[in-house]
């Protein structure tokens, strides 16, 4: 009877959960993780709040005196494969540090000292 017979535990599963084809090289991808510089990522639809993120994060990396591009990512299937439902969402290096909210300029620089 392999019918009530136990699924071996060792068979490897995705990474991200969502038992779909999200293997480590697809999150990776959708991450920016990849290779080449670091890089900072507004993700949002385009709404006034994600400029406005986009905008404090611009004036954050100039007082810092960071060179380090910005990204604006409005596909929401590339939102969704940082684990992200609520936006506005700041991304530095790949990881989400910020999401759901409008950060001021002062509350970016702290972040990104931290971060990098």
């Amino acid at each position: 009877m392999s019918l009530f017979k136990k699924k071996d535990r060792t068979e490897e599963t995705p990474s991200c959960g969502c038992g779909g084809n999200c293997g480590t090289e697809n999150t990776a991808q959708a991450a920016g993780t990849g290779g080449g510089n670091a890089s900072v990522k507004i993700l949002g639809s385009g709404c006034a709040k994600c400029n406005q993120l986009e905008a404090a994060t611009k004036e954050a990396l100039q007082r810092l005196g960071m060179d380090a591009s910005i990204d604006h990512v409005t596909d929401f299937t590339k939102i969704a494969a940082y684990g992200v439902m609520s936006t506005p969402a700041l991304v530095v290096d790949g990881k989400v540090v910020s999401f759901g909210k409008v950060l001021k300029t002062e509350e970016v620089v702290k972040i990104l000292q931290k971060v990098r």
